[in-house]
C-alpha cells in the first residue's frame, strides 16, 4: 500500500505547531519556519528548533576551523513521515564559539544549507544556555548506508537473526591488528555495548555487553554496501557497520570466530592455513615445489584459485589447437580437476573432468629463476574476468618439458576468430572486446605489471552464458624461451608490429610499450586485417617503424573518433601515449553513445561489413619470436633523440 501525504496538511500541521516551540529570538524562529513551510515531499528533512536538554552522551570528536564538532544521541529524535524511530541514531553537533549575533550565525546556516546539505543533512539549530553558542545539528552516518542497514533490518525473520546495525566507532575498545585480508586489514576489539540478542522467555531484545568482535577496515570505502553484500552472513555473522572517524574508512564489524588451531577466521569460517595443509600434491622439484606453496600462500579467501603441480597423466584426451614461437598448445581434460571450497560442505572439493589448455614450453628442461619469478608475479587470481586464469604447472615425462596449466576459451584467439566471423562483427560487438582487453590491461598496469607481449595471438575469446562474447588476456610475462628468461633484459621478443618502436630500440617494456601494442589491436579490429600484413617484418620494417610509419586506415574503415585515439596510443613518443585508465573512459564512451543511437559515425560503418582481409606476405610473423637479428643495428634508444631519421640504420 503507497503512503498518503498531503503537502497542504503537512504544511498547516507545521504551521499550527508554530506556537509550540521557540528559540526565544524572533529572527531564527523566522528563519526556521520560513524553511519548514519550504516542505514539498514526505521524505525531506524538517528543520526544527532542537532544545538543548534534549541531547545526551555528548563528546567531542574534532574541531572544524571555527567550530567544535560534537556526537549526541536524541532523545526524541527527528520529526519524520513514518514509523521509524530515529532516537537510535547518532547525530552530530557544529557548536560555533563566540557566534552570538543572530546574522552572523544565520549567514554561516544558509551558506551549509547551500553547500553541504548534499553530504549531511541538517535537522536543526539549538543554543548551549550556559555559553550561548549557537549550535547545528547533523546526522552523522551516510544516507546511502543509513538505507541499507534499514533494509537489512527490516529483512529479519527469525527472533534468532543477527540485527545489522550502525555503530558509533567509541564503542570500540582494546582494538588490536591480527592479520591482512585481500585489500583489508582486520583487527579484534571489545564491543562495549555489545550486539542485540532476544531474550525469549522475556521477549524483548538485551545487549551482550564487552563482545569480542572482529573489526574489518575496507580501504577505499566509499561504495561500502557493495563490499558489504559480497560477504555472506551464513559464513560468517556481520554484526553491522561502522566507520574510523579520522581515517573515514569503513569496518565491516564481524562475529568473532576462532579455528580449531587457534587462528581467528578474518572473514569466513574459513582457515587459510588449515587448509594449505591439505594441498599435498608436490613434483619432487624444489624450485617447483617452493613455487607451489608461494603461490598457495598467496590465497586471502576461499574463492581464491588454488594453484597446483597437477601430475601429467591426470590429462587425457589431448588435441594440439596452436603453435607459438616458445610454445605449442593443447586442449585435453584434466580428469580430476581444479579445487574449488564448497560453502555448504565447509571443504575444498573438485570440479572433475574440466576441459583446460596446457601450454607446453619448448625447451624448458632447465628452467631459470627468473622464469619461476615471472610466474610467481603473473599467475595469481586476484585479477578479474578479463584475464585468463592459471591452475596450475605440470611436466611432460618423456621431454621433461614444462606445462601451464590453464583455463580454456572455446572460440580462440582474437585474429583465428575474426578470420571466421567477420560477417557478424559488428561495431558494437568490436567495442565490447575493445572493452573488455582495455579493463583487462588497465588492471594489469594497476598491479604495476607490464605484460611485455601484446597482440591479437594473446587475446582469447569465449561465450557467457547470456550469449556475449568475453574476451581474456593471456600469456603475461611468459615472453621469449623459458631456458633463457635471464635474457630478456637484452633480447627483444614479440611480434614485430606489435613491438613498440623504443622497444625495439632496446628500451625495456613499459605500460607505454603495452599502449602501444593495444593500437595495433584497434588497427586490427577495424581493419579485420593484421598491420603490416603485406610486408616482411624485417630490418626494414624495424626501422619504418622507428621512423613513424604506422599501418594506413581511413574513416570508410573506422570513425574519426577511433582512429584520433588509435593515433595517440602509437605515437612515437611514449609520454604522449595515453594511460589505459584514459582508453577505458574513451572506448566505454564510443560504446555508450553508438548503444544510445548516438554513435552516428559508427553506425554508418554498419552497412558494409565484408572480409577485409589482404594476402600475408610469405615473411609476415604473427608468432611471437626473436627480433633482435632484426634490430641490431638500430640505434640504441634515446628519449632526446627519437624524432631523427634513422636511415643511416639500414645495413646491406
Amino acid at each position: 500500500m503507497q503512503y498518503k501525504w498531503c503537502k497542504q496538511c503537512q504544511i498547516n500541521y507545521l504551521k499550527n505547531n508554530f506556537t509550540n516551540w521557540t528559540s526565544e529570538n524572533e529572527n531564527v524562529d523566522n528563519f526556521i519556519q520560513k524553511i519548514q513551510l519550504k516542505i514539498t515531499h514526505p521524505t525531506d528533512v524538517i528543520f526544527e528548533w532542537i532544545p538543548y536538554n534534549q541531547f545526551g552522551d555528548i563528546k567531542e570528536i574534532g574541531k572544524l576551523g571555527f567550530a567544535t564538532v560534537y556526537s549526541t544521541k536524541w532523545k526524541d529524535g527527528q520529526l519524520t513521515y513514518s514509523n521509524e524511530n530515529t532516537k537510535k541514531y547518532e547525530f552530530a553537533l557544529i557548536v560555533f564559539q563566540n557566534i552570538q549575533l543572530t546574522d552572523e550565525f544565520l549567514y554561516k546556516v544558509k551558506t551549509y544549507l547551500i553547500e553541504y546539505s548534499n553530504d549531511h543533512k541538517l535537522y536543526g539549530i539549538s543554543q548551549n544556555p550556559n555559553t550561548a553558542n549557537y549550535i547545528l545539528i547533523l546526522y552523522s552516518g551516510n544516507e546511502e548506508v543509513d538505507n541499507f542497514i534499514q533494509k537489512k533490518q527490516l529483512g529479519i525473520s527469525n527472533y534468532n537473526d543477527i540485527i545489522i546495525e550502525w555503530i558509533p566507532y567509541h564503542q570500540f575498545e582494546k582494538i588490536k591488528e591480527i592479520g591482512k585480508d585481500d585489500l583489508s586489514t582486520v583487527y579484534l576489539a571489545t564491543w562495549k555495548d555489545g550486539p542485540l540478542n532476544y531474550e525469549v522467555d522475556k521477549r524483548e531484545y538485551k545487549r551482550i555487553s564487552n563482545k569480542t568482535v572482529v573489526l574489518k577496515f575496507l580501504d577505499n570505502s566509499h561504495r561500502i554496501t557493495n563490499k558489504f553484500d559480497k560477504f555472506k552472513i551464513d559464513v560468517l555473522n556481520i554484526y553491522g557497520i561502522s566507520q574510523d572517524p579520522n581515517m573515514k574508512n569503513y569496518i565491516i564489524v564481524f562475529q568473532n570466530k576462532r579455528c580449531v588451531c587457534g587462528k581467528y577466521y578474518l572473514t569466513y569460517e574459513w582457515c587459510k592455513f588449515c587448509h594449505i595443509k591439505k594441498f599435498t600434491n608436490l613434483s619432487g622439484n624444489k624450485k617447483i615445489d617452493d613455487l607451489i606453496q608461494k603461490m598457495q600462500l598467496k590465497i586471502h579467501n576461499p574463492g581464491t584459485l588454488v594453484f597446483e603441480w597437477i601430475p601429467y597423466d591426470k590429462f587425457i584426451n589431448l588435441k594440439e589447437i596452436d603453435k607459438g614461437g616458445f610454445s605449442v598448445i593443447y586442449s585435453a581434460i584434466w580428469e580430476d580437476g581444479p579445487l574449488y571450497y564448497d560453502f555448504s560442505k565447509m571443504e575444498y572439493i573438485r570440479d572433475t573432468c574440466k576441459k583446460v589448455a596446457l601450454k607446453c614450453l619448448n625447451n624448458s628442461q632447465n628452467i631459470t629463476d627468473n622464469f619461476f619469478n615471472e610466474i610467481e608475479k603473473y599467475s595469481t587470481d586476484n585479477f578479474s574476468l578479463c584475464i585468463l586464469k592459471t591452475y596450475g604447472i605440470s611436466q611432460v615425462p618423456d621431454t621433461n618439458d614444462y606445462i601451464m596449466v590453464l583455463e580454456y576459451a572455446e572460440n580462440g584467439n582474437l585474429n583465428n576468430w575474426v578470420n571466421k566471423n567477420y560477417k557478424n562483427f559488428s561495431w558494437l560487438r568490436r567495442l565490447n572486446i575493445l572493452q573488455n582487453i582495455i579493463k583487462g590491461l588497465k588492471e594489469i598496469h594497476r598491479k604495476g605489471l607490464v605484460h611485455r607481449d601484446f597482440h591479437t595471438g594473446n587475446i582469447l575469446l569465449m561465450t557467457s552464458n547470456f550469449g556475449n562474447d568475453i574476451s581474456f588476456i593471456s600469456d603475461m610475462g611468459l615472453c621469449g624461451e623459458v631456458g633463457n628468461m635471464d635474457e630478456t633484459k637484452t633480447n627483444i621478443y614479440g611480434v614485430m608490429p606489435y613491438v613498440a618502436p623504443e622497444v625495439l630500440r632496446g628500451k625495456p617494456s613499459t605500460h607505454s610499450a603495452d599502449i602501444y601494442s593495444f593500437a595495433m589491436i584497434m588497427y586490427f579490429v577495424a581493419a579485420r586485417k593484421q598491420p603490416f600484413v603485406d610486408h616482411a617484418h624485417d630490418n626494414v620494417l624495424a626501422l619504418d617503424i622507428c621512423n613513424g610509419i604506422r599501418p594506413e586506415i581511413n574513416e570508410q574503415e573506422a570513425p574519426k573518433c577511433y582512429i584520433d585515439l588509435m593515433n595517440k596510443c602509437w605515437d612515437s613518443k611514449p609520454q604522449n601515449r595515453p594511460n589505459a585508465i584514459e582508453i577505458d573512459k574513451l572506448i566505454l564512451s564510443f560504446r555508450d553513445n553508438f548503444i544510445a543511437g548516438k554513435g552516428e559515425q559508427f553506425k554508418e560503418l554498419e552497412i558494409s561489413i565484408e572480409n577485409n582481409q589482404s594476402s600475408t606476405h610469405s615473411q609476415a610473423i604473427y608468432t611471437s619470436r626473436l627480433l633482435n637479428p632484426f634490430t641490431k643495428n638500430l640505434p640504441h634508444y634515446d628519449e632526446n633523440k627519437i624524432s631523427d631519421c634513422l636511415d643511416c640504420a639500414i645495413t646491406n
